[in-house]
Formats: structure tokens, C-alpha cells, sequence
């Protein structure tokens, strides 16, 4: 049965793919951000009307030049704007990750009192989930290119478990108990039990 919430198709993967139970940056060092993020129009225009306060949380191996952050702007429907650009790689990551591991964007925004992911591009945010032609679904091919979150010994819950906090954010409260209600529809109440 096909389930749509929010103007979203949702793809039932998201409930059984295995992955890891949360990010810890100490043990991968953002390795999923090391390759850029397609961010929407409106989400460039916003980094960009903060790139100062940016700057501040940005270190030597990243550039202060905002001219360098993203690529060329292009067409894409599963963008709000219908627009969307990539975030550019500099010294082997994308241009926001500092050299800890850590995203610019979230430091400048945590360090000013607002919000963590204000200032961060909601495919950042919702990884190890995607968006793909209107379907919300697992980001299966970025996750197979990582030397942490794709070994079966670290993918001890799912893909849905693991992202709850980031669910709400995308869906609500409201979206995401009726994702909940999905779920248990789908495959019951029990909690997938994942296969080493």
C-alpha cells in the first residue's frame, strides 16, 4: 500500500534497511559529509546572507572565500525552490566540514543560541535518509561509499530508528506518528531485528 505524508511517498525501506544507532563523529569524522550535499536555492541564499557569522567557525583547511562554496545552480523538482546547487569539495570534503569533522554551518548556528540545523541544508540533516523523485528513501549508494556506516558489525538498528529527531524535523510531529502508524501497519509493533 503506498503511503504518502507530507507530499512525500515513502519508500517502507526506511524500516528494515540496517544502519548504525546514531552519529558519533569521534569514530568516522563526518565521513558522509567528506563528499558535498546538493542544498536548495533557498538554502544557498541563507548561508550566504550569514557567510560572516560562517566564517567565524570555519578553520585553515576549509576557504573563507564564499565564492568557492557552491557549484553551478541547476533544476531539480525534489528541491523546494525547484533549484538546487552543490556544496563545492575543498581539501577533500565539502567545504563546510572543519577538520574535526564538524559542520560550519551547525557550529555557527549552536554557538549563536539558535537552533542546531537553522543554517544547515535538510538533506544534511535528514542523511542516511534522501528525497529521490518525490520518495523519501535510504540514501543506499552515499551509505555503501562509507568505511563506518556501512559495516554490517556498527548496523545494530534501522535506518528509521536511528533517525527519529531527523524525521520530526522533515515531517512533524504530527507526520511522524503518522509514519509510526505506517510502520506499524506495515510490519507490526516489534522492532526489526537486525541480521549481522
Amino acid at each position: 500500500m503506498e503511503k504518502i505524508i507530507k507530499g512525500l511517498k515513502i519508500d517502507p525501506l526506511i524500516f528494515t534497511f540496517p544502519f548504525v544507532q546514531g552519529c558519533n563523529i569521534s569514530l568516522c569524522s563526518g565521513e558522509c559529509c567528506w563528499y558535498g550535499v546538493y542544498v536548495d536555492l533557498k538554502e544557498m541564499e541563507l548561508i550566504l546572507e550569514k557567510k560572516e557569522l560562517i566564517k567565524q567557525y570555519m578553520d585553515e583547511t576549509q576557504t573563507k572565500d564564499e565564492s568557492m562554496w557552491f557549484e553551478e545552480i541547476e533544476e531539480d523538482k525534489d528541491f523546494d525552490s525547484g533549484y538546487c546547487a552543490g556544496t563545492q569539495i575543498y581539501n577533500h570534503k565539502c567545504v563546510f566540514l572543519d577538520k574535526n569533522g564538524y559542520c560550519s554551518l551547525q557550529k555557527a548556528a549552536t554557538e549563536n543560541g539558535e537552533f542546531m540545523w537553522k543554517y544547515k541544508p535538510i538533506y544534511c540533516v535528514i542523511f542516511p535518509l534522501t528525497i529521490y523523485n518525490g520518495t523519501l528513501t535510504v540514501d543506499d549508494e552515499h551509505i555503501a561509499r562509507l568505511h563506518y556506516c556501512s559495516k554490517s558489525r556498527h548496523q545494530i538498528s534501522t535506518v528509521f530508528d536511528a533517525t527519529k529527531k531527523e524525521l520530526i524535523y522533515l515531517l512533524g510531529e504530527d507526520g511522524y506518528n503518522e509514519l509510526l502508524e505506517y510502520k506499524k501497519q506495515l510490519i507490526g509493533e516489534k522492532s526489526i531485528e537486525i541480521t549481522k
